[in-house]
Formats: structure tokens, sequence, C-alpha cells
């Protein structure tokens, strides 16, 4: 039977956005350390919140606030320009939104990922959008899952998150939901399957067909 909800990760799921990603975090670094690491290690944390990944590199909480300023000035400046659809996918979640509830979980903060669904094509698709601003813990946490949950009055049970990290696997197996991953993302099947999803999507297309 299909899923009667599906949740979705946003960037590198629905929205081809890592190349903004990337270039927001070298362009961060670069700033305020004068070059940035390889972007390994921003796809290692790919999907936690900006504060979670900056206090890799320091403790200093004004330090932080600064870096999020800058990352967020230069990725808002660079979006329209850098964020594209996937093929597909907007064909993949309409199919599905037609026949079943359909949410955004997202670590970004709830106007940005707003933005970047009404640029790919998205805008008025999705009955509940949770971002990092509407949950007070994050991915791989339950927590933005669960609200999400509450939030369409929706069983874990009858529930699939469709996601590209292992941090969305973790936050929906940890919600008791089943988990997909979705192989046109940033992270190789290689990076995910440590994770054990319980659904593998070779293509956008497959969504539909969970």
């Amino acid at each position: 039977m299909p899923f009667a909800t599906y949740l979705f990760d946003l960037d590198g799921t629905l929205i081809d956005s890592v190349e903004l990603i990337l270039s927001s975090y070298r362009h961060t670094l670069t700033v305020h350390r004068g070059s940035a690491p390889p972007d390994d290690v921003w796809l290692a944390g790919l999907g936690t919140p900006l504060r979670t990944q900056f206090r890799e590199f320091t403790d200093d909480p004004v330090e932080i606030e600064a870096m999020v300023d800058t990352y967020r000035e230069h990725n808002h400046a660079n979006h329209d320009r850098l964020v594209r659809r996937y093929p597909g996918v907007n064909q993949a979640v309409q199919a599905v939104a037609q026949r079943a509830r359909v949410g955004i979980v997202t670590s970004k903060l709830r106007a940005s990922a707003v933005r970047g669904l009404e640029h790919c094509g998205f805008d008025g698709v999705f009955q509940v959008i949770v971002g990092a601003d509407d949950v007070e813990k994050h991915k791989p946490d339950p927590a933005p899952v669960e609200r999400a949950l509450a939030l369409l009055d929706a069983e874990s049970a009858t529930t699939v998150f469709i996601g590209d990290s292992p941090h969305d696997m973790a936050a929906g197996r940890a919600a008791g939901v089943r988990t997909a991953a979705a192989l046109w993302g940033p992270f190789s099947r290689a990076m995910l399957e440590p994770c054990a999803p319980d659904h593998w999507l070779a293509g956008p297309a497959e969504i539909a067909t969970l």
C-alpha cells in the first residue's frame, strides 16, 4: 500500500542547492580564516544547522554568529543563480501529493526553505514546512520529524521520510518512520549504506512508486 504521509528533506533531495551551499561555506571560511577546508568537510555536516557546523572551527559564540551572518549574506546573494531543480522531482512530488499528506523537514530556516521551494516550482505543494527555527533540536535528532508528524496528524507507521544524508536517515529512524535514501544527492550509496535505509531511490520517479 502507498504511504499516507511523505516527508522530504530539502537540499540535495528536492532542490539542487549543493553548489550554493559549498560556495557559501568556502566564502565564509575564507573571510574568517583566510582559507577554506576541502568540500568533503562540509558534505559530512550537510543537513545539520549552520551553528553546529561552524562550532567545529570555533567555540566563540560571537564568531559563530559572525560566520552565520557571512554565510547567509553570500547564500542569499547567489541563491537564484546557483539553485536549480532536480529533473523529475516536481512531477514525482505532485503525484504523491494528490493521494497523501506531504511535508518538508529541513535544517534551513523556514524563510530560506520557502524561497528555495518557490524558486524551483514547489510553491503551494506542501502542507507543512518544519525548519530550523521551528524546533530546538535538529537532525539527526528525531524532533523535527516528530514535529512534522504532529502538525500533519500523521502516524509514524504509515510515513516515509525521504532524504539524501545520513542525518536524514538517522532522524527518520529515531522518529519511527520508514526512511528512503535519495541517491541523486551528494551522498553516495556507499556513504548511506551504514544507515540501513528502508528504501533506495535511484531516481526521482521512484518516489511515486514507494
